[in-house]
């Protein structure tokens, strides 16, 4: 990637200042929200309101125009109505900003006179040096300075960077990842994608080390053949997880209504996804699940798991589920049978893979169990049930689910391989999940999300192999 490229990026993703232009005083409007929420999230930089009526907006200095303001300033976030955007991007260009948000709707998507303004304010940014994400989205989330505008709540920070063509569906979808406990590094609402595209965040993203996993709501690719290019290079040195909406008739005719975007055949969608290494998915929010894994797990080197769960029931569903993503579950050889019956209770069935813990209530159990499914050389990764519930205050119990979730947390650095855990989602808090959630195993509660996730790591392991 060129250093011109990410000096111009630069801006976008790490602001040392922002200007909010139409900042308002009224809760509820949008000026009023791209003020406040960087304030809650503790944004690491001045916040600039632009108003020519106001002098102070939620306790700050609020100056007429961006040229009023004595300091520098990177970032603009513009929530004016469209047809001033031009002067205020006139204004931004004399300021000497390099980047801006327009959050501002009714451009391109409204139909050609809403084109041609788009057009103009693209031309005048163009001229002026300012790379701009939207017009017509919802904001940003930048983990690394604690910006955020996008939501009513400050995400986790993690490893997962999502860009979004949705304003509203991003964020409901980002929303459903964070209560799930998935950690955000950035979210991008790039709206019409009137200068800044798709093969520009990804590639920016892909020199991030802050991110591990890509995810992408597509409705519409602006330059194919570029996203092409650009996601080929970037697969090489972490995973792209796509959403493509738009794939029916009906869908398709959709999306140039919502963000001005031209869907295209869907078979030649696919097609792109398989030529470069790209990661879709059909569920929204299987998106999530599976950069989860990616983001904190290391790769298998083949697709043989071992299951290891409280019951029998949850054995076969999560067995079946496996063995549906193309998933091996072997059975196990003699010895290895032989030294896990050795840390099951008397009543468990024989442990061949899956292995049922038969209600066993000794944290300790689960850990010598993964440990030595961790050793074996014909197990490549596990799904285990987690042992962070404390069913009992007694001292000596609580050390023994501490030091199995200790031993836990360190099976992938120690033996390389992945693991995943399971738990019911009212067990998924306590001090013991917290230890092993802050070593970064991720945790599932239904066997379905976990066996998809086991599979994206083993499709990625494939893609690496592939262009090794």
């Amino acid at each position: 990637m060129s250093m011109g490229m990410i000096d111009e990026l630069r801006a976008l993703f790490q602001p040392e200042s922002i200007a909010v232009i139409g900042a308002s005083s009224t809760p509820g409007k949008w000026g009023h929200m791209m003020v406040d929420r960087p304030i809650q999230s503790g944004f690491r930089g001045p916040i600039y309101p632009i108003n020519p009526e106001k002098k102070v907006i939620l306790g700050l200095k609020a100056y007429p125009n961006v040229l009023e303001v004595p300091d520098p300033i990177d970032l603009a976030i513009v929530t004016i109505p469209a047809a001033k955007v031009p002067d205020a991007m006139r204004e931004c260009v004399k300021k000497g900003i390099k980047a801006a948000v327009l959050i501002s709707a009714g451009f391109a998507e409204t139909g050609p006179k809403g084109r041609a303004l788009q057009e103009e304010v693209l031309k005048i940014a163009r001229q002026g040096g300012i790379r701009f994400m939207g017009p017509n989205g919802m904001g940003i989330w930048a983990s690394s300075v604690r910006l955020n505008t996008a939501f009513w709540f400050t995400p986790k920070t993690g490893g997962i960077s999502f860009v979004s063509q949705s304003g509203t569906m991003g964020g409901y979808l980002l929303e459903t990842a964070n209560n799930k406990g998935y950690g955000f590094n950035n979210f991008l609402s790039v709206g019409n994608q009137a200068d800044l595209s798709m093969a520009d965040y990804v590639e920016y993203l892909g020199e991030d080390e802050r991110t591990k996993v890509i995810v992408l709501y597509i409705e519409g690719l602006k330059d194919g053949p570029r996203f092409l290019r650009k996601a080929r290079e970037v697969i090489r040195k972490k995973p792209i997880i796509v959403y493509k909406a738009g794939r029916t008739e009906n869908g398709s005719r959709a999306t140039m209504s919502h963000t001005a975007s031209i869907s295209g055949a869907d078979e030649l969608f696919e097609a792109v996804c398989r030529q470069s290494g790209i990661m879709r998915t059909y569920d929204v929010i299987h998106a999530f699940d599976v950069a989860e894994a990616l983001a904190k797990q290391p790769l298998p080197r083949g697709n043989r798991i071992a299951i290891v769960s409280a019951g029998g029931g949850h054995c076969v569903v999560t067995t079946d589920a496996c063995s549906g993503f193309g998933l091996d579950v072997p059975e196990l050889d003699e010895e290895t049978v032989r030294q896990l019956e050795q840390q099951l209770l008397p009543h468990a069935p024989p442990p061949k893979n899956p292995i049922d813990l038969a209600a066993d209530p000794r944290p300790m159990s689960v850990a010598n169990i993964v440990k030595i499914l961790a050793e074996n050389p014909t197990i490549d990764a596990i799904i285990t049930a987690a042992p962070v519930t404390i069913r009992s205050t007694d001292p000596a119990f609580v050390r023994e689910l501490l030091d199995a979730a200790e031993i836990l947390s360190e099976i992938p650095k120690k033996y390389g391989k992945p693991l995943i855990a399971t738990a019911m989602r009212g067990n998924m808090q306590g001090i013991a999940f917290e230890l092993m959630r802050e070593r970064q195993i991720p945790f599932y509660e239904f066997p379905e999300e976990a066996a998809r996730a086991m599979y994206g790591l083993y499709r990625y392991s494939q893609v690496q192999d592939v262009r090794a």
